[in-house]
């Protein structure tokens, strides 16, 4: 392997979780211009992380269960739902033919 590819800079880093006040040290090659007095006593770079093991809901256990089974008959009822509609909307289309033919007719026989 080329040594050319390999980081220099593997150094320990706070990463910081604010939400939850949660932090942990280990390596890495964060850059940092912030730095944090550790348990140890030593000062580490510090990197501020939005979310973290410590309040992602999969780790936390608040993940949300998806109601599948809801979804399922959300769909049919709005399925069956559009084809009573389609279905309307073709009885109106053909009461409105016949009606035009009936319309249709009786001028013809007017005209004749």
């Amino acid at each position: 392997m080329k040594d050319t590819n390999q980081t220099k800079d593997y150094d320990f880093v706070v990463f910081a979780d604010e939400a939850v006040k949660f932090s942990f040290l280990t390596r890495s090659t964060a850059k940092s211009t912030e730095t944090i007095k550790w348990k140890d006593g030593k000062e580490y770079p510090l990197v501020k992380l939005q979310i973290s093991s410590a309040s992602h809901p999969f780790f936390t256990g608040e993940e949300k269960i998806i109601d599948t089974e809801g979804r399922v008959d959300r769909f049919k009822a709005r399925a069956k739902k559009a084809a009573a509609m389609k279905a309307q909307l073709s009885n109106k289309a053909n009461k409105a033919e016949k009606e035009a033919k009936k319309k249709a007719e009786k001028a013809k026989a007017e005209n004749n």
